[in-house]
Order: structure tokens, then sequence, then C-alpha cells
């Protein structure tokens, strides 16, 4: 049985709230959406996005919570519902591990930035062609814009179809020669890239002060606990809309903004034929609301037991795809100015991969008045919805680990400060000269795709088949006093599952390598990636094994023990709720009395 009432709650109503935005709403909603949407296709990705977004994104984020809230434990603890799934949860502290590691070198890219920004005098090192890094072909945006207007090809002054076809074509490939040197930046300055994984090359060294910096910053916003991260978020979760809507202006008034606003909404069909736009899309919709990592049930689980959890994951869910259509604009609008400056399609204007909005985004703060001002502020706030983002999946961690193994709570903030060099050292080939083909494969194996997929439906179905959604449904409507609609329990039971099980097939299937832009990675790095994903799905079958073997009797008997609950389903006492201490005294007398 769970000691309760050593657990910790958030001091106000609003913690979790803020918690939950600065969580869901982060570098997934600014950074891998956009970049994910671009590559595979602007509208075409949308539509199994939202797809998954009714039938598995909302509905799970919702089952997490509320299964956290109602339990008071964290993600290890939970699978006392159903013991032979306790393996979804080591799987879960498994990816959320591997995602701590790379994710936060999002942020060392940001700091990388902004310690640019800041030092700049007038001009930011990316819009001008007369530096170290800079080729001979780059072309800065200006003039870019006037090559543009020289090689135009009007039809006034062209006879045919066919001299107006040549002239474009002409033009196009003039403009071709030339290079961005905001991509160069990115490219030949920040990340040095090699041309193969093979070829690691050196240790970034200020990418590597900048990972530090991150981790230094993840440890200080957590080592206090939940009461003190409750106060983080509401500066770090809210400050990045004020920026957005700023870029949101200024990238709605370029020129060429509503072509890339139309690329981001009209879908190319033929797209959906591929296997690797259904299991992004998918996975996206799982990555950026946080879903199997275990973060979600230890959020929940600091709640006070009559929160209303239902009401929270719709407000949550707002807020998260209201910031994903507006990092979208912000991103597409841009592409569409760099498309109509350099002359080029919406969709070849920009290398599509993770770099994306390290190119989008400085070229569009460049265009602003006082843009070392504005880039400055902007990557602060990738810093900020980078970080929160990153200490609340690194605090789902922890609590996971000290729930499961209580000794480690005397020493708790030498632990965490453990796991953080930890994860440093384990992140650094991710800032070497060839890290962007390292994070690629964790990107694309580690935390998202088969695995993820796999843990969700495992999760879902431990709730839904074996605990019993009915008994789960009863379990809400005593935290939060009504049931919610029957649509819930039906994603649970069939929807979520069917969905998981369907694109994990269709993604075998239609397998597709990992590429890096045009890159095509060896055999053996994706043998890598794939021991990487099977290093947390293992966990589930492992443990479900191991547990049968350990126990004694038939094998119905066997069964029963390992899917019977062991947790005290007894509704957990907030010290400060007297309303519930009343009911439960007044219970426990007219039980008395009927003896």
């Amino acid at each position: 049985m769970v000691d309760i009432h050593e657990r910790e709650k958030w001091s106000g109503n609003a913690d979790f709230l803020f918690s939950c935005i600065g969580y869901a709403i982060g570098l997934g909603n600014v950074w891998r959406f956009p970049y994910l949407c671009y590559q595979y296709g602007g509208g075409a990705f949308l539509i199994p996005y939202y797809v998954t977004l009714i039938c598995g994104g909302i509905p799970l984020f919702f089952l997490e919570v509320a299964l956290g809230q109602y339990t008071s434990i964290g993600g290890l603890g939970i699978w006392k519902i159903c013991p032979i799934f306790k393996g979804v949860g080591y799987a879960a502290a498994i990816i959320a591990f591997w995602l701590n590691c790379y994710y936060i070198v999002v942020l060392a890219w940001g700091l990388y930035y902004a310690y640019h920004s800041i030092t700049s005098s007038s001009l930011l090192p990316w819009s001008t062609c007369h530096n170290w890094w800079n080729l001979e072909s780059c072309r800065t945006l200006a003039e870019m814009r006037n090559y543009t207007a020289a090689l135009s090809c009007s039809s006034s002054d062209l006879t045919t179809n066919a001299s107006v076809a040549i002239c474009l074509q002409n033009a196009s490939e003039e403009l071709a020669r030339y290079t961005s040197p905001v991509k160069e930046f990115w490219e030949r300055n920040a990340l040095q890239i090699t041309d193969d994984i093979g070829d690691p090359g050196s240790l970034r060294l200020p990418l590597v002060i900048t990972l530090a910096i991150a981790w230094i910053g993840c440890y200080f916003c957590i080592w206090k606990g939940v009461k003190w991260t409750g106060k983080v978020v509401y500066f770090t979760s809210m400050f990045p809309y004020l920026l957005l809507f700023i870029l949101l202006i200024r990238g709605l008034t370029l020129e060429g903004a509503m072509d890339g606003i139309k690329y981001l909404f009209i879908p190319d069909l033929s797209k959906l034929k591929t296997s690797a736009l259904w299991i992004e899309a998918s996975t996206q919709i799982f990555f950026s609301y946080g879903l199997g990592l275990g973060a979600l049930v230890a959020l929940g689980s600091y709640n006070k037991y009559n929160k209303n959890c239902y009401r929270d994951t719709l407000i949550l869910a707002a807020f998260n795809e209201g910031t994903c259509l507006i990092s979208g604009f912000v991103i597409f609008s841009v592409i569409g100015f760099m498309a109509k400056t350099e002359g080029k399609k919406v969709s070849e204007v920009a290398d599509s991969g993770p770099g994306l909005a390290f190119v989008a985004y400085p070229a569009a703060v460049a265009q602003l008045p006082f843009s070392p001002f504005w880039s400055a502020l902007f990557f602060i706030m990738l810093i900020f919805i980078g970080l929160d983002s990153q200490f609340v999946t690194l605090e789902g961690f922890i609590t996971a680990c000290v729930d499961e193994w209580p000794i480690l709570r005397r020493r708790k903030e030498l632990f965490i400060a453990a796991v953080c060099f930890v994860s440093f050292l384990i992140g650094l080939p991710t800032v070497t000269q060839g890290g962007m083909y390292v994070f690629k494969i964790l990107d694309y194996y580690s935390a998202s795709g088969w695995c993820l997929l796999v843990l969700l439906f495992f999760e879902c179905i431990s709730v839904s088949w074996f605990y019993g959604a009915n008994r789960f449904y009863e379990d809400i409507k005593d935290m939060i006093g009504y049931y919610p609609g029957r649509f819930w329990k039906w994603c649970w039971i069939v929807f979520t599952p069917l969905l998981c099980t369907g694109i994990a097939i269709f993604s075998l299937i239609e397998y597709e390598p990992v590429k890096y832009k045009t890159y095509q990675f060896p055999t053996w790095a994706e043998y890598i990636g794939w021991c990487i994903a099977l290093s947390s799905i293992l966990a589930i079958p492992i443990y479900a094994i191991a547990l049968f073997a350990r126990q004694t009797g038939s094998f119905k008997e066997r069964w029963k023990k390992i899917t019977t609950p062991t947790i005290d389903l007894n509704p957990p006492i907030d010290e400060d709720d007297n309303e519930t201490k009343q009911r439960m005294l007044i219970e426990h007398t007219t039980a008395m009395t009927n003896l």
C-alpha cells in the first residue's frame, strides 16, 4: 500500500493546469509539428493527425491524468491495478530516459542561437554573407529579392506560353545557384555537419557548453519538488505565446505568406498512401501530448482527489491544437515568403527535417525591425517551452523511480543530479559534427514511431480490458462527481487500440528506412535504431513472463494473481479536504452501526 499522506500535492489549483500546458505544449508544437507537416505534404499530414487526435490523443491524455489522480502514484506504481502490465511502466520509463537524453539537444541549439542574437550589434549573423562560414554562392534575402524581380517573366514581355515557360525555367535555374545565409549558418556554423554518420567529426565545444547549461537549468527547475515546479511553469508556459503572436502578425504580412498557408491546408492526397505519413502523424499526436512516458501520470498523481481532470483535459486539448496551428501559420507564412523571394516552389524552398525551425524562424525574425532583440526573445522563448517539457518529462521519470524504490527519496536531489549527469554524457554524440545523424536516429526510433504505438496499445487495454472500463468510469465519477460521455469509454475499449494496431501493422508492411533529407542511413545505423526501440518494447513481455513464472498454482490461478488489482482502491484523503473526511466518517459510522 502506498503511503498517501506523504505524497506532495500542487500548492495551487492552477499549478497542474499550467504544468500540463508547459509539458504538452512545447517543442512538439513549435518545432516538431511544423517540420513533419512540411516533410509530409502540408495538408495531407493533417488528415491522419486529426484522426489520431480524436480517437487516440485526447482519450489517452484523459486516461493517464485520471489514472494518476485516482491512484496518487507515479508511472510504475500505478500498475498495481493490473500487475501483469507493469512492464508498460518500465517501458515508459526507458522511453522517457531516451527522450531526456536527446530532446534537450534542441535547447542547446536554441541557446547557441540566443547567444549569437544577444551578442549581435545591428545585424544578425545569419542575415549577411560576409562571414567565415559563408560560401561564394551565398546571397542575402534582399539580394535574392532583387534577382527575383530582375528575372521575372511577365506575359506582357513574352509572346507565347512556351517562351514564358522557358523564361521561368531559366530563372529557377539561375536562382538555384545561390544559397541562403540562414541555411549556411545552421549547417556550416551551428552544426558544421559532416556528410555521413560514419564520420562523427569532433565535439562542437559551443554546443557542449550550451547542452551543459540546459541540463543545469533543468536540474534546478525540479530539485525542490513539485511545489517549486508548479511555480516555475506559470512563466515558462505562458511567455512563449506573446512571442508567437508577434511572429504570427509579422509572418502574415510578408509577401508570399498566403502561398505557404495554402500549402499547409491544401492536401496532396497521394501522400496518404505512404506508411511513414501515418506513423509520423499519429506519433506526433502522442509525442506532443507527452503520452506513454509516465509524466502525465506523475502530474495527475499530485492532484487533489476531487479535481475535475476531465475539464482540464478538454482545456489542454484546445491549448495544444491552438498552439500547433499558430506555429504552423508562423512557419508556413515564412516558407511562403522565402519561396516568393527565391523563386522556388513552397515544397522546395527549405530542407525538411529537424532543422526546419532553425531556418524558418531565424529568417522570420531577420525581417523584423531591431532583429537582434526579437531574435533573442524568440530563442529565449524556444528555450522556455523546451525546458518546461524537458523538466516535466524528467520529473515523470524521477517520480516513477522514487515511487518504485522509496530509498531514493532520502537522497532525491543527489539522484536527480546523477540522472542529469548520465543523460548529459549519453547526449554528447548528438553535439558532434555528425550529431544530427545520431539525433535523427534517436528521434525516429527511441521515443516515437513503432515503440510508442506498442506501448500505448498495452497501456490502453490494460485499463479498459483488464482493469475494466466500467470500473474505471466509476472511479472517475467518484473523483469528479459525474460520468464523462460514453465516447471516451468506446475509444479506450475499441478505437484507440484499433488505431494503434492498424498503424503499427501498416508501418511494418510498408516499412520505410529512416532518412535525413536525402541521406540514406547505412544498415548498421538502422540496426542500432531498432535495438534502441526494442530496449523499451521488450520490457513489456519480459516482465509479464517473469511475473507469471514466479507465481504458484495452476495456469488459471497464476493468471488470476497477475491480473487482479493489488492496490488499495479506497480514495486517498487530502489533508485539507474536510468534505471527503466528513463523508468517509459518516460512511464508516453507518457501516459500524449496521454490524
